[in-house]
């Protein structure tokens, strides 16, 4: 489920009212927020693939990200699976990825498509 515009107003202004001695929920809170944002579809060898719950208005083409520490790849399945944009893989990571997308495409398609309906 998408945050609203009202909920994330909402949810900033809440965690900005917390004071120092409240610093760890808040960062708590806030981290919660950001993982229901990015709904998770699978893990694989600490690359973990998973879309944005706002994917762009209108929203753009079935596709996967993957981040890794500071690295972030996004994937499109469709009409092949290939690297639309890279920030920090290698060339021979970025093949496992779209090999590891490719094998896992069935589950990346039916998670997007039931999150999305």
């Amino acid at each position: 489920m998408a945050l609203s515009l009202d909920m994330t107003v909402h949810f900033e202004k809440l965690v900005a009212g917390f004071s120092r001695n409240h610093k760890c929920h808040a960062s708590l809170t806030s981290a919660r927020a950001w993982n229901a944002a990015m709904p998770v579809v699978f893990r694989d060898r600490g690359f973990r693939f998973f879309f944005y719950s706002n994917e762009g208005s209108p929203r753009e083409p079935l596709h996967v990200h993957v981040r890794s520490g500071s690295s972030e790849a996004k994937i499109w399945l469709d009409p092949q699976v290939q690297v639309a944009s890279s920030f920090g893989f290698d060339a021979g990571t970025l093949r496992e990825l779209v090999e590891v997308a490719q094998a896992n495409r069935v589950l990346i398609e039916r998670t997007w498509h039931e999150y999305f309906s």
